[in-house]
């Protein structure tokens, strides 16, 4: 992996990133996986001194945790969408509550805008979507896209 660019120093809320700091984060970003000693002939340190900056970032809050990347369709929903829901008045509260009881809503977003939630579904059906979305219909309207691929993959902003 080639080394990424970044300015001397960059601030995340109350911490300051080095060039160093963000090769560490780029590379974890492609590789979660990648060992404190792959990491740091990566970015050219020794391993102890990589993993203190790997403990700094987490103890800060710049690296919140490691995780794994499921392909949803891998395990049988086909159907993914993006789903803008507007609360009814005086419902706000209850549908965040519904969404949030829903697994079938596998991310959610406060927003702003006319429709407060942005919210990503994954099903196995699009009677399944149907299903989940009449649960929400006496609370909320919504306005559902199904998604037919993905352009740009989560990613990190530029360090």
């Amino acid at each position: 992996m080639s080394k990424a660019k970044a300015p001397q120093n960059l601030q995340s809320g109350n911490s300051t990133l080095d060039q160093t700091d963000a090769r560490i984060l780029a590379a974890l970003d492609s590789d979660a996986r990648l060992s404190i000693s792959e990491l740091a002939r990566l970015v050219g340190m020794s391993a102890p001194s990589v993993s203190e900056r790997v403990r700094r970032l987490e103890t800060t809050g710049v690296i919140r945790g490691f995780t794994v990347d499921v392909d949803t369709r891998a395990i049988g929903y086909q159907i993914r969408a993006m789903v803008r829901i507007r609360p009814l008045p005086g419902k706000l509260h209850l549908v965040e509550k519904l969404i949030q009881e829903r697994p079938e809503f596998v991310e959610c977003d406060k927003i702003t805008g006319d429709d407060p939630f942005l919210a990503r579904l994954a099903v196995h059906s699009i009677e399944q979507m149907d299903d989940v979305l009449e649960a929400l219909s006496e609370h909320a309207v919504t306005s559902t896209a199904v998604i037919k691929g993905t352009s740009v993959k989560r990613r990190l902003p530029p360090l």
